[in-house]
This record gives structure tokens, C-alpha cells and sequence, in this order.
């Protein structure tokens, strides 16, 4: 059996990065807000969304919501958690991936700018209002009820866009993130990063800002995505040793 060894994967440039994460931002901003003024056609969507999931027996959005609202204090916790961990959380995560496993860094932010474009072609083939816009869904929307909320009136914008409920990036993120963090951990505990897209998930459909099919329809372009672009794993380790060897540079292997 071939030994374990680890060779250094080169980090790459930060200034590039910087630059780069910047641009693909400014992108994600411009086509999520493209798909704002489609208000007929989003609402239409949230209808077909709605007679979707019934026809599928999921569960109803409503039941998740009662269990949100049995307390007075978790609406709010919910809605700081909506609003204040889905960049913060990427970001810091992206910035200790770029640190400590520039190799696997490559590959998240690979997956997250596939995953984001796949998302915004969707956002703008299919505007959907979320739930907490439509009143005979019976939800309510716990942004305006206890805030905090990113979210302004339809006619003002808002601080995002309003239509872009298909398929949920707070999901799709959060699922990158824990991914990310499983791939390059080694404790039997690593799975338990996990409870971080479940929780993300409770959380965006107890508020009423998203369908369950937003999050089904991420997980599965996610999935597609890891087929695509699998994880820097024991092949790509193995490639690397025998470079290395080939190069006559036994120094820069080193047992773990």
C-alpha cells in the first residue's frame, strides 16, 4: 500500500482571489436584481410551487412555522440568523480554506461560483415570490413582524431582491460550507457540521422567505456540481507523490 504522504498545494495569489470573489459578487448582485420586476410572473410561480408540493405530500411550510412561533424570542433569533450568517459564515469559512488548505480552498470556490451561476440562471428563468408575500398561504412574515428583515416593500427594493426564492443560496451555501469543512476534517465529529444547512433549512422555510423546493432543487444542482468537480481526494494525492518522486524532490513530502 502506498504510504500517506501530504505535498503543500501552492496558495494561490490573494490579490487575484480578492479581486476575483469581488467581481463574481458584483455579478451575483446584478443578476439576482434582474429578476425584481417580474411581480406577476413570481407570484404565478409561488402558486405553481405551492400546488407543487401538496401534489409531492411535503409537508406543509405552515406546521415548520407553528414550531418557530411557539416562543416569542425564536422569530427573532431566526430572522438574526437569516440575515447576519449567510455571508459572514461563507466568508470566514472561505478565508480559513484559503489559509489552511489552499487545494480544497480551489475547489469550494469553484463549486460556489457554479452553484451561484446555476442559481441566478434559475432566479431569472423562474421568479418566485416566497411565501411570507403570499396571504393565503396562511404564513407570516416574521421579518416585518419582529425583524429584523433584508427585505424593503416590492416598489423600494430592499436591501436584496425580493423573487429570488428559487432555489435558496442561504441553503446551497450553507451545504458548500459544511461540505467543505467535512472534506478536509479528519474527527469522527466532522459530520456534525451538517446541522448547519438543516438549520439553515428550518430557518429559511420557518420564516416564510423560502419553499421546501427551493432547498431540494439546490441540494440536487449541488449534487451535480460534486459530480463535476469532485473533492481534492486520495487519486489527485497519489498523482502528486509520484510527481514529486519522478521530480527527484523526496523533500517535499512529508508524512502527516
Amino acid at each position: 500500500m502506498l504510504p500517506q504522504y501530504s505535498v503543500p498545494a501552492p496558495r494561490p495569489k490573494i490579490v487575484r482571489e480578492l479581486a476575483l470573489i469581488t467581481v463574481l459578487y458584483a455579478l451575483y448582485r446584478f443578476g439576482r436584481l434582474l429578476a425584481n420586476g417580474n411581480v406577476a410572473e413570481a407570484f404565478a410561480n409561488a402558486a405553481k410551487v405551492w400546488d407543487w408540493e401538496r401534489g409531492l405530500r411535503l409537508p406543509s411550510e405552515t406546521t415548520v412555522q407553528a414550531v418557530l412561533l411557539y416562543h416569542d424570542a425564536w422569530p427573532k433569533l431566526a430572522n438574526i440568523f437569516y440575515t447576519g450568517v449567510h455571508f459572514p459564515a461563507t466568508i470566514v469559512f472561505l478565508i480559513w480554506m484559503f489559509r489552511m488548505h489552499p487545494a480544497h480552498y480551489v475547489w469550494v470556490r469553484r463549486t460556489l461560483t457554479l452553484l451561484t451561476a446555476a442559481g441566478l440562471v434559475l432566479h431569472l428563468a423562474f421568479p418566485l415570490a416566497p411565501p411570507r408575500m403570499v396571504p393565503s398561504f396562511g404564513l407570516v412574515d416574521t421579518g416585518r413582524l419582529v425583524g429584523p428583515s433584508p427585505y424593503g416593500d416590492v416598489e423600494t427594493g430592499g436591501l436584496a431582491n425580493q423573487f429570488a426564492a428559487m432555489p435558496s443560496l442561504h441553503v446551497g451555501w450553507a451545504l458548500v460550507v459544511a461540505i467543505g469543512l467535512i472534506a478536509v476534517g479528519r474527527s469522527r465529529w466532522r459530520w456534525l457540521w451538517l446541522a448547519h444547512p438543516l438549520l439553515t433549512v428550518f430557518v429559511v422555510v420557518a420564516t416564510a422567505n423560502h419553499y421546501w423546493l427551493d432547498g431540494i432543487i439546490v441540494f440536487a444542482l449541488l449534487t451535480a456540481i460534486l459530480l463535476l468537480l469532485p473533492a481534492p481526494g486520495r487519486a489527485g494525492l497519489v498523482t502528486q507523490v509520484r510527481e514529486a518522486r519522478a521530480a527527484g524532490t523526496p523533500r517535499a513530502l512529508r508524512s502527516p
